[in-house]
């Protein structure tokens, strides 16, 4: 099994949580996107014709990409995926939310601000910052009364939120005014095989 992955992406880093926390060996295969070797001839005609990491090949010549649709299949018959269809259901409403509400927002904005790109789009950058707010307000609500996000249990669901969620300092959004939220990045990060930090981006992602 290999793994086509750039270690600053948080997208990348939910699939290594689940790799490392289901006990699975892969091999590591880097691609600089800064460098653009995810936009080469090769990677969009047989790995993924988006351009985009990470990308899973689990067997030869078998690519899977979009980073939840990979923890999806990595999880399938495990006990972070349920095996009641409702729960699976509310872990896949999540996945949504995370790649509606949260990525789009927090995880650009943390982009843009840590590699220059802020101070080029203002009010672009003010857009994220506030979807990201509205986003956690969401899951505060939710987390209220939950200790994770389906069924009392930790899912994928988790690790998927997770990966954005907590890094929402470095997007300029402080955690503190969210403490249920905070409570539950804590459960999350006392999991066996927890990952530690997202590694920072290289200089050649910076512009300026």
């Amino acid at each position: 099994m290999r793994l086509y992955d750039f270690l600053p992406s948080a997208n990348g880093y939910k699939v290594r949580t689940l790799l490392a926390q289901l006990g699975i060996p892969y091999e590591l295969v880097p691609v600089d996107i800064f460098a653009g070797e995810s936009h080469t001839a090769d990677f969009h005609a047989n790995k993924n014709p988006d351009g985009r990491i990470p990308v899973l090949e689990p067997e030869p010549n078998r690519f899977l990409a979009e980073s939840n649709a990979i923890l999806l299949y990595l999880a399938e018959g495990t006990r972070l995926l349920p095996e009641d269809r409702f729960a699976r259901a509310q872990v896949h409403q999540w996945l949504f939310f995370e790649q509606n509400g949260v990525e789009p927002n927090l995880g650009t904005a943390r982009y843009w601000r840590l590699t220059g790109r802020e101070a080029q789009q203002p009010e672009a950058f003010r857009q994220r910052v506030s979807g990201g707010v509205r986003a956690l307000e969401v899951l505060e609500r939710h987390l209220r009364t939950r200790t994770f996000l389906v069924e009392e249990r930790y899912t994928v669901a988790d690790i998927g939120l997770f990966a954005y969620v907590h890094l929402a300092p470095d997007a300029g959004v402080e955690l503190t005014p969210y403490p249920a939220v905070v409570a539950w990045l804590e459960r999350v990060k006392a999991q066996p095989g927890f990952q530690g930090a997202v590694p920072p981006y290289p200089a050649n992602a910076r512009v300026g």
